[in-house]
């Protein structure tokens, strides 16, 4: 069976193109960024939502989950989080009519301390995310990177709802924090419901907190992000990815390796070189 998958948003192409790309690079998935534009819940009507549908299946995939990071700061502003909330709610379901279980975010950085202020924030937005997908039958899944995996799942296992689960990306866990994406599957085993396939270095360690803060605030005078780490092509960075394929088949993940090219000058061609990688593990 083909395991991968692609990041459309990734050939920076459009919603439609972009499928297409995912077809003839070899994909067998794709992820969609489904918070604005044309994929915007409320721009997509059911019978628009059927005729996408059908239009992925025409091309010969499925869809391994939607994207539905807002940006910003996740969900640790309380008073932000009841829109954020509702609006994520609203992509789960978009998400169960393009036939996927899995939405995928930031939820903001998690606190080491379970008793700083945030920690109560993040726990109550995610158990009402987590109640609503145990409703409709999906899956809220926090990505890896802001904090190491096992405070992730302390954060998790503190949860009540099980619609709570993980988007298990390993060049997060290089870039930022230094954790071991290897090690870090065993760590958050029960949880990972989604993947990503990307790459990375880092090139000096600092707070994660001031790295996403940065994106969330839109700048840091004098902060120059490329000094920290840079995202790699698939096989080029630190993930040790046959450690990382062989770990997730260990602890029995089925799912897609989906991959996400955030840099380069030319995606199409890093996205086709990591699709042929990626065979080469046997996915």
């Amino acid at each position: 069976m083909n395991r991968i998958g692609v990041m459309v948003d990734s050939f920076r192409l459009g919603v439609r193109e972009g499928i297409k790309k995912a077809r003839e690079v070899g994909a067998a998935a794709i992820q969609i960024y489904a918070v604005s534009g044309e994929m915007a819940p409320e721009n997509l009507s059911l019978s628009a939502r059927h005729e996408l549908l059908n239009y992925i299946k025409d091309n010969g995939l499925k869809v391994s989950a939607l994207c539905g990071d807002m940006g910003g700061h996740g969900f640790a502003v309380k008073e932000d989080n009841p829109a954020r909330i509702e609006r994520s709610k609203r992509i789960m379901d978009l998400a169960r009519d393009l036939e996927t279980d899995v939405v995928t975010t930031h939820i903001g950085v998690v606190p080491s301390d379970p008793n700083h202020d945030r920690y109560k924030i993040l726990q109550e937005a995610c158990e009402q995310l987590g109640e609503y997908g145990d409703q409709v039958g999906a899956y809220f899944a926090i990505e890896t990177g802001p904090e190491k995996t096992e405070t992730l799942k302390r954060f998790l296992d503190s949860l009540h709802s099980r619609g709570v689960r993980v988007n298990y990306d390993p060049a997060n866990l290089v870039m930022v924090t230094g954790d071991d994406p290897v090690g870090g599957v065993y760590n958050l085993k029960d949880y990972i419901v989604h993947t990503h396939a990307k790459d990375g270095i880092m090139k000096k360690k600092t707070d994660p907190e001031i790295i996403y803060g940065f994106f969330a605030d839109g700048g840091i005078e004098d902060f120059r992000i490329g000094d920290y780490f840079e995202e790699m092509p698939l096989g080029q960075g630190a993930v040790d990815f046959p450690a990382y394929v062989k770990a997730l088949d260990e602890v029995g993940y089925k799912g897609f390796f989906t991959i996400e090219r955030e840099a380069g000058a030319d995606p199409e061609a890093d996205i086709r070189q990591a699709v042929e990688f990626l065979k080469g593990l046997g996915l």
